[in-house]
């Protein structure tokens, strides 16, 4: 197992030290044996799970600046925030997710990888911008949402100077019209899309810069960013 995954990220150009394969080797196996007592993914096999979730939540690492402070909002199993750490040991990250199920297992889960300057928060996307608006050199996200939704709840986390990081399918263009007056709103602007191919999967990875302040009022509640975005 340890071999496979070492070279199913070889094969996307990152070289991985032994202690990295042997927590992703560990993390796969505690996915599998918790995930039907909290329901965290439905992509179990082994090779799915490094292509799918592990490389896939990777791909935007060597992005970041050294030291970083990261939010992955909705990280649901870890996904993205996680694997992030594991390649990127530097960054100080937070995993926030509303579901206090799946915080006990990334506590969990975080310790028994004896990964440090990451933390698992049980809190809403707008509860939590209340005392931690503009904190984070990146915020990530690779929940299923549209780029005008994502950005009224990533940006407000992001410093001026900072970015917001959005894991998205390669046909983009259209949603990122749609969301340029959100983005612009929020206080950003799409600077770059780099286009992955990750085995079969096909990604864009859209980095938002953040140039002005968010308004205090957003992210606004009430699930308001999802059921009526600002387009």
């Amino acid at each position: 197992m340890e071999e496979k995954i070492r070279l199913l990220f070889k094969k996307n150009n990152i070289e991985l030290s032994n202690i990295q394969v042997k927590q992703f080797k560990e993390y796969y196996s505690y996915l599998v044996e918790e995930n039907g007592k909290y329901n965290l993914t439905a992509i179990t096999n082994f090779e799915d799970v490094v292509k799918k979730h592990f490389i896939d939540s990777v791909l935007p690492y060597k992005n970041f600046k050294p030291g970083a402070k990261v939010i992955d909002v909705g990280t649901g199993a870890g996904f993205p925030g996680v694997p992030l750490k594991i390649l990127r040991p530097d960054i100080e990250v937070v995993l926030l997710d509303s579901l206090n199920k799946r915080v006990k297992f990334l506590n969990n889960l975080t310790s028994m990888l004896s990964l440090t300057k990451i933390s698992a928060v049980h809190s809403r996307a707008e509860d939590y911008a209340e005392k931690n608006r503009e904190k984070f050199d990146y915020a990530v996200s690779r929940a299923v949402a549209r780029s005008a939704t994502l950005s009224e709840y990533l940006l407000p986390f992001v410093k001026i100077g900072g970015y917001a990081v959005f894991y998205k399918s390669q046909d983009i263009k259209e949603e990122l019209d749609e969301a340029k007056k959100a983005i612009e709103l929020f206080g950003g602007y799409v600077t770059k899309v780099e286009n992955c191919d990750v085995f079969e999967n096909k990604r864009s990875i859209v980095y938002i810069f953040k140039e002005n302040h968010t308004p205090k009022q957003y992210p606004r509640s009430k699930n308001l960013p999802k059921t009526k975005p600002i387009i």
